[in-house]
């Protein structure tokens, strides 16, 4: 049985790191996630089975676990998404260190099983804390803003340096239920007192080095309970969190200790501000501005999430096709407030892949097009980074929606955004600012569109 456990074991692993990797392509990421949970399952089965685990409680946790994951996945909107990702980290974490508390007993398993368990019940613990407060700003429970006070980071190391005592004592003869338990304590303090001084803006980030976080829990968890499927999976999470964090570390030209530390949107304060008037415009406007472009590129953000845009959007721009214009979606690694937001939302609305691409490759041709459509996007847009060494967002590359043609901007109001800075770009002097609620917005357009086909037809 522990050779076919071992078996199952190795094929599972596979199977993670098959699906892995087919979750880097929009176009094989449902059949990865479907190839990953199929090695779970293999994995799960295997163990239950070498281990002669009571079933009937077993499936009542699985019957109980996958309904609400069920529930969750089918009724949370994709614009709760991020603050379910943010949930599902904690939940993780909260799991390694439960694991590691019915563990307790074997403090006395020796050194390397007395730190595993530590590992697992820290950084679990951490975890749990630091993503319910991530969760808490992104459902906008708490207030998105870095919270500052006078020796922060002080405080934060001391308690990471009391973080590393506890799991050294645990590691001695002495005091290791006290020490444990310090440690539980201290690693949940810690938790919130990292996530706290992070601005909202800055969420994409966290998210990816809580998953991170959850992964090498689980890693050290899969040591405490001797399961190698558990420590290679774990790992896996753990160091694609850690490459993902750098990507969009990478993506706003800012180190991670910036970003932990840089408490970004604290205030409005810092930068030039935009100085100047607005040049609103009315959707019959706006209309005969998309009906004379040859090109448009469309730049979603989170307002297109906040209003459930993307079908209208796409729907759009079958019509814009429909008149002979070019069309494509430049989206920033950061857009939204999670990696992949805004890539998961237009695939839910079945726009093509091939018409999603990176500023990289819509930057050095933005000049050349007629219209650029941003849709609730704040940062990612704004000149400021570029032009304003005094702006907290100096240095982070973004799209240069200002630098097309026109510069149509939908947005509710000329409030900031996530990360509380004024844009230069909502009082450019090529930037045309629609107001409204962004769906009823394209809808008209769309519907625009279709009327004047109509009176074509006849």
């Amino acid at each position: 049985m522990s050779i076919v456990a071992t078996l199952a074991y190795l094929v599972a692993a596979s199977l993670f790191i098959v699906g892995l990797k087919m979750l880097g392509k929009a176009s094989t990421a449902r059949r990865g996630n479907l190839i990953s949970s199929i090695g779970m399952l293999i994995a799960v089965l295997a163990t239950l089975i070498a281990n002669g685990t009571s079933f009937p409680i077993i499936l009542a946790g699985i019957v109980v676990g996958s309904g609400i994951g069920a529930f969750a996945a089918k009724k949370v909107d994709m614009t709760s998404m991020p603050q379910l990702v943010a949930l599902f980290n904690g939940f993780g974490g909260a799991s390694s260190t439960l694991v590691a508390l019915s563990e307790w007993d074997n403090l006395s398993g020796g050194a390397f099983q007395v730190v595993s368990i530590a590992l697992a019940l820290g950084i679990g613990c951490l975890t749990f804390t630091g993503s319910i407060i991530a969760f808490g700003k992104l459902a906008e429970w708490l207030s998105g803003s870095p919270v500052l006070f006078s020796g922060q980071k002080a405080l934060n190391g001391l308690l990471a340096l009391g973080a590393i005592v506890s799991i050294a004592m645990m590691a001695t003869d002495t005091y290791q239920s006290e020490a444990g338990w310090a440690l539980l304590i201290i690693t949940a303090i810690l938790g919130v007192s990292l996530v706290i001084p992070i601005g909202g803006a800055d969420m994409p980030v966290v998210i990816c080095l809580l998953n991170s976080y959850s992964g090498l829990a689980a890693c050290a968890t899969g040591f405490v309970v001797s399961n190698i499927v558990l420590i290679v999976s774990g790992a896996l999470v753990g160091s694609s969190g850690i490459i993902l964090t750098h990507i969009m570390c990478k993506a706003m030209n800012r180190t991670l200790g910036n970003v932990i530390f840089g408490g970004v949107g604290a205030s409005s304060s810092g930068g030039k501000g935009a100085e100047g008037t607005p040049n609103p415009i009315s959707s019959d406007d706006a209309y005969y501005l998309l009906e004379a472009a040859d090109s448009v590129v469309f730049i979603p953000g989170y307002g297109m999430a906040v209003a459930q845009a993307q079908h209208a959007v796409r729907e759009l721009t079958e019509l814009l096709e429909l008149n002979n214009t070019e069309v494509s979606f430049c989206i920033h690694p950061v857009a939204g407030r999670m990696p992949g937001h805004m890539n998961v939302l237009l695939a839910e609305a079945n726009v093509p892949y091939d018409q999603l691409v990176e500023p990289d490759d819509t930057n050095p041709t933005m000049e050349t097009v007629d219209v650029a459509v941003v849709i609730g996007a704040n940062d990612v847009v704004n000149p400021a980074a570029r032009e304003d060494e005094t702006s907290p967002l100096y240095g982070m590359p973004i799209i240069d929606a200002d630098k097309a043609k026109v510069c149509m901007v939908l947005k509710r109001s000329m409030k900031a955004g996530f990360a509380g800075v004024d844009n230069p770009l909502f009082v450019g002097d090529n930037t045309r600012m629609l107001f409204g609620d962004a769906k009823s917005t394209i809808s008209e357009l769309a519907n625009s569109f279709k009327e004047n086909a109509a009176k074509t037809a006849c």
